[in-house]
């Protein structure tokens, strides 16, 4: 096998990867309450907002990381 079939191989599970996360994202704001968790920051000065989700990523991270480590233990 030659280099240009594991490229090939290469970008396909990225795009597979990238539909993935994707279809995770859009999924993500149908969940009630996540985003708008106490402790995110929020600046609304005239037309300018600012957010960010301080809270909500601390609570991904560890769900995540409790997810992974479920997975992978060995």
């Amino acid at each position: 096998m030659n280099s240009v079939y594991y490229l090939g191989k290469m970008i396909l599970m990225f795009g597979v990867f990238m539909v993935i996360v994707g279809g995770l994202l859009m999924a993500a704001g149908k969940i009630p309450g996540l985003g708008r968790m106490p402790g995110d920051i929020l600046i609304q000065k005239g037309n300018f907002t600012f957010y960010f989700p301080v809270v909500t990523m601390i609570i991904l991270s560890l769900l995540l990381t409790v997810i992974i480590n479920l997975i992978f233990r060995r």
